[in-house]
């Protein structure tokens, strides 16, 4: 056991990037700016998977924990379109769910928002091909701001919101 500890204090903190901490802080400071200027301090997105593989929304579930803490920011994920300014959806647009992607969109009070989120909404993933993909999410939403990646990493994900809220102006 005390050869365990010995290795941990020579290794340190290894979960922690403090290289990104700066950048970190400088991209929470500037996100939370865009949020109080174009949502009165408070973001709230509905986050609709519409046929995806799940590395997304672990990727968005990371946004929640202590180290990212979106909350903190004013960006919150809700439960209920009708409470939400933003969609992010990700995967591929499926014939099963296309309806409930489409009835939660009109849910949505205006203005509105849609993001796609990864690659699949864009058909650049594997299963594309098929009689279940009813096409780009493009073709029946339209599409506000586009976060790439697959998955996008929980950085490049708040490096999305805050571009998407630059094109707000």
């Amino acid at each position: 056991m005390v050869r365990f500890w010995e290795q941990r204090a020579k290794r340190g903190i290894v979960t922690e990037h403090p290289e990104w901490e700066e950048e970190m802080a400088a991209l929470r400071k500037e996100l939370k700016k865009g949020i109080h200027k174009h949502f009165a301090g408070s973001l709230a997105i509905r986050m609709v998977d519409s046929g995806s593989c799940n590395a997304c929304e672990a990727e968005c579930n990371a946004l929640s924990n202590p180290y990212y803490a979106l909350e903190r920011l004013g960006i919150h994920f809700v439960a209920s379109p009708r409470h939400a300014d933003v969609m992010l959806l990700s995967g591929v647009m499926t014939f099963n769910m296309l309806p409930h992607v489409l009835d939660a969109w009109e849910q949505i009070p205006e203005p509105k928002w849609c993001i796609i989120l990864g690659d699949c909404p864009l058909l650049e993933a594997p299963f594309t091909q098929t009689y279940a993909i009813k096409g780009p999410a493009a073709a029946h939403l339209p599409i506000h701001h586009h976060i790439p990646g697959c998955p996008p990493t929980p950085e490049e994900i708040i490096e999305g919101l805050l571009a998407f809220l630059k094109t707000l102006g």
